[in-house]
């Protein structure tokens, strides 16, 4: 039984979906609706960069998403793959919009814009270099979470993403990850700082957690074809209403990326596919379980190598 998975910030690269769009009018549809409903350039920001324009949150969270509905859009109608047999859908982050458009929630247009304005959003919610993201490498969130908890009063850093055994982000204010870095560094803990301009999934977003809660209210949400994971109960959703309110608290919140992929696993998911850029999650999957099988389609051989 298997999954299908969508990545997050940090899967982008200057012509990721390069190789589809020059070989399916498809996708050069979908790159020119993209264009058409943000008003501006994407798809040339895709295919040919700069790098710096790309990775503007803003940019990015709808060019992930616009790769990753691409490729499954190439894998059901070119090569009638039906990855509809998926027990659940799932998302790390953005990628869970990615989940929702690809199950037939929310349509390719709205997501589109929802993810221009949450990455608008989210960018602005904090003055540049004011806030940031920290990775924490080869130790446990419980030992995490009790550093957190003793220096509660001398500083406010949060668990953004519990990605996989061994890989944890925390998000906070610069002046405060530099505490917590110089405490883990004490305590031979690896952490590294992020290449992110903003503190996500923590509570100095909650200029966009008001925003997306407005905006979120407008969308016509439908009832999908495959269950959906959420980021923020590790579990199972059961209907649209509990979808939209998920999503408000998604901003603020933790990504429980471990849990989420524990919990399928133990509903019997023994297969992982990854839709869209890059093998960010693939390599999150196998760090969590090397037993499960897991595959990342990014190109047409990797849809020709798919068995499910």
């Amino acid at each position: 039984m298997f999954s299908v998975i969508f990545p997050g910030q940090g899967s982008q690269a200057v012509q990721m979906g390069k190789e589809f769009y020059d070989n399916f009018n498809l996708v050069k549809d979908l790159f020119k609706e993209a264009d058409e409903a943000l008003g501006v350039p994407l798809s040339k920001i895709i295919l040919s960069g700069p790098k710096e324009e790309l990775e503007l949150t803003s940019n990015t969270q709808p060019a992930i998403f616009l790769i990753s509905y691409s490729i499954f859009q190439v894998v059901k109608k070119e090569f009638n793959i039906d990855l509809h047999k998926a027990k659940f859908f799932a998302g790390h982050s953005l990628g869970e919009y990615s989940a929702i458009a690809c199950a037939g929630y929310l349509s390719f247009k709205d997501t589109i814009k929802i993810l221009k304005i949450r990455g608008d959003a989210m960018q602005n919610s904090v003055p540049k270099g004011e806030g940031g993201m920290v990775a924490v490498l080869g130790t446990t969130i419980g030992n995490i979470e009790k550093v957190l908890a003793y220096n509660k009063d001398n500083f406010l850093v949060e668990i953004a993403n519990d990605n996989s055994d061994g890989q944890i982000v925390l998000s906070g204010k610069t002046q405060d990850l530099e505490k917590i870095s110089l405490i883990l560094k004490e305590n031979k803990i690896k952490n590294i700082k992020l290449p992110v301009s903003a503190p996500f999934h923590c509570s100095l977003m909650n200029k966009a957690t008001s925003i997306m809660k407005e905006e979120l209210e407008k969308l016509n949400f439908k009832k999908g074809t495959n269950p959906l994971i959420s980021n923020i109960t590790a579990n199972e959703i059961f209907n649209v209403d509990e979808l939209q309110k998920l999503l408000v608290k998604q901003i603020e919140n933790r990504v429980r990326w471990r849990e989420s992929i524990i919990n399928m696993i133990n509903k019997e998911v023994n297969q992982f596919i990854e839709i869209g850029p890059g093998k960010v999650l693939s390599g999150l999957v196998k760090r969590i379980d090397k037993n499960v099988e897991v595959s990342s389609i990014n190109s047409q051989e990797d849809i020709k190598n798919l068995k499910i």
